[in-house]
């Protein structure tokens, strides 16, 4: 029997028009397909690429953390690896964004002496900074876990673009499609001791359809518990401020003060 190998993908945020040339012809190729998309069509699209293709959502019924899920769902995968199989696993948007059982996954299989590989996908941050017409080098870009900005503390610089990813399951460790009211709020107050109330933010979701337009509210950040807001939701904050150019610095690498942004 062949050593097994296992090959992580991803779908793009829009699954049928998203998916890379690379990840469609692995899919295609392999022996055993694993996959979590969010909708039918999804579902439907798999199969249609590999008829062995399974979907790995049903590990989320039942009341279990989050991790726990997410520990099943590597056994799953790393199993059929074991088995001398071509296995791919097929996550929604960018495998390696915010897809914590990909990148066990992968340790879990080389560990074990497979051959094991991420491909890149489109994202919903890509998306983002299309559809918002924002560009992170600009300025510089922040990037955080709701959850996980909360309960670390993170030092943030509000004279850059700052992301708040999964601000509809805040707190909630067990279900991450089930919204926790409270956790927004306090999101609300710990934003607010760094942005005035009225700094206007935008709640986010990327179209998961071709031809259809994302959803983006803009509100005042006081007004953010208030938000219509779902599992898909991401939270945009621009800055609040201008940075101020070192201009000393600029002197020493020989750079022209006209050469650079105009509105430092």
């Amino acid at each position: 029997m062949s050593k097994g190998v296992l090959v992580v993908v991803g779908t793009g945020i829009q699954v049928t028009t998203h998916m890379t040339a690379q990840a469609e012809s692995v899919i295609r190729q392999a022996d055993k397909v694993f996959y979590t998309i969010p909708d039918q069509l999804g579902d439907a699209w798999m199969q249609a690429l590999n008829p062995t293709a399974e979907s790995l959502s049903s590990l989320y019924k039942g009341h279990k953390r989050r991790l726990d899920t997410y520990q099943l769902m590597v056994e799953h995968i790393v199993t059929a690896v074991r088995l001398g199989l071509n296995v791919c696993a097929v996550f929604y948007g960018h495998p390696g964004v915010f897809v914590l059982p990909a990148h066990e996954a992968i340790k879990q299989a080389r560990a074990e002496g497979f051959r094991a590989w991420m491909c890149p996908g489109i994202s919903a941050e890509d998306c983002l900074f299309a559809d918002l017409n924002i560009d992170p080098a600009t300025y510089g870009c922040q990037s955080y876990e709701a959850t996980d900005f909360l309960i670390t503390h993170p030092q943030i610089d509000t004279s850059s673009h700052l992301i708040v990813w999964q601000i509809g399951a805040v707190g909630n460790m067990q279900e991450p499609h089930k919204r926790k009211e409270q956790g927004l709020q306090i999101l609300t107050e710990v934003l607010q001791h760094h942005y005035p109330p009225r700094h206007l933010v935008t709640v986010y979701e990327a179209s998961p359809l071709p031809r259809y337009s994302p959803r983006i509210q803009t509100l005042p950040l006081h007004q953010l518990p208030q938000a219509a807001v779902s599992s898909l939701s991401t939270l945009y904050v621009p800055p609040c401020h201008k940075k101020s150019p070192d201009y000393a610095m600029m002197a020493r690498l020989g750079i022209d003060p006209k050469d650079v942004m105009k509105d430092w």
